[in-house]
């Protein structure tokens, strides 16, 4: 159970209703799990996020399989087991290996991985441990995904970190069942 309870139409403002009602119409419902359930606290602000997380999953070029490797290598980074829940099996239905999947849930040495993911992983990796990235670094990753995709790479990893930053806060509790819970 999350630290707050779920938030009802009532309880917001009455100048965010219409927000709200927005963004429960779009969940189909009442919105009682995951980040959502913490963001609909402040509705005006969970509507225009969505519209970023709408443009990753509905405009964006950038690679199925490197976005799910953006959001499981950010939700390793803020130790978010609900992230991990989410997309760990996704990043594998995408052609992430297993043993890679595995190794960083388990903070373990990761495997030789293609160049394109080995890009992703180096980027992330420095982004998350200096928030820097070398010239090395990103160089090569403007090389192979150009600047469009680059920003829309670093911008997934900030808005899956903003993600993390509310469920891990807000102690959102993790639905039973599917992937291993990352190792903390």
């Amino acid at each position: 159970m999350a630290r707050t309870p779920n938030v009802t139409r009532d309880q917001i403002p009455e100048k965010y209703r219409e927000a709200f009602d927005h963004e429960v119409a779009l969940a189909g419902g009442a919105i009682e799990g995951g980040p959502g359930s913490v963001m609909i606290n402040s509705p005006e602000m969970r509507k225009r996020a969505n519209h970023l997380v709408f443009y990753f999953r509905q405009e964006s070029e950038l690679p199925q399989k490197i976005q799910e490797m953006a959001m499981i290598l950010t939700a390793r980074d803020k130790d978010c087991q609900y992230i991990w829940f989410a997309h760990a099996a996704r990043a594998r239905e995408q052609g992430i290996s297993n043993e890679f999947v595995d190794a960083l849930r388990d903070k373990k040495p990761l495997p030789k991985l293609p160049n394109d993911e080995q890009i992703v992983v180096d980027y992330a990796t420095e982004l998350f441990n200096t928030n820097r990235v070398s010239q090395g670094t990103f160089q090569a990753a403007l090389d192979h995904f150009g600047a469009q995709l680059l920003t829309e790479l670093t911008t997934m990893m900030g808005y899956y970190s903003l993600l993390a930053l509310n469920v891990n806060a807000f102690e959102v509790g993790v639905p039973t069942g599917g992937e291993k819970p990352l190792v903390v």
